[in-house]
């Protein structure tokens, strides 16, 4: 057999074994537009599994207040200063000072209407940017994960 003639059966077999470059790109066209359409999927997945795990941390904080003697003065008085939420930040604890003549306490979240949200202590996670203010109104506030009616919600500012 001339080498001329072996030569081209295996050039036909290379050939038929690999990829042509209009193939590669087809398929990571396809593997591209999946992922566009997954990842933003995920991490809607991932935020919201976040939120749940802030609201039942939340909940098992009041419940640890209510159970204490007195409202503590910070979250070390139920031993639980070093707690952090799903963002990595530590759990807000503000206990609110007696107020004299029925006012509202100074320093406490506001609804709506600008009423404080709750009478003793606002507890809160400042939510996935980190940022928040005493109304939750404005929208740095909106995805705070709080505690609110004195126990009776826990969950994101922008649902309450």
């Amino acid at each position: 057999m001339p080498a001329r003639t072996r030569y081209a059966r295996e050039r036909r077999r290379v050939r038929a074994r690999a990829f042509t470059l209009v193939e590669v790109l087809a398929a990571m066209t396809i593997v591209g537009l999946l992922m566009g359409l997954a990842v933003p999927q995920f991490t809607e997945f991932v935020e919201r599994a976040r939120v749940v795990k802030a609201i039942g941390d939340l909940r098992a904080l009041v419940v640890e207040i209510a159970s204490a003697d007195s409202i503590p003065a910070s979250l070390a008085g139920i031993g639980r200063d070093g707690m952090l939420d799903p963002w990595g930040r530590p759990y807000v604890f503000m206990k609110f000072p007696p107020v004299k003549g029925g006012g509202h306490p100074k320093g406490a979240r506001k609804d709506r209407f600008l009423v404080p949200i709750n009478s003793e202590y606002d507890l809160y996670s400042s939510g996935k940017d980190g940022a928040s203010q005493a109304a939750l109104t404005p929208k740095v506030s909106q995805d705070d994960v709080i505690v609110a009616n004195d126990g009776g919600f826990v969950g994101l500012a922008k649902n309450y």
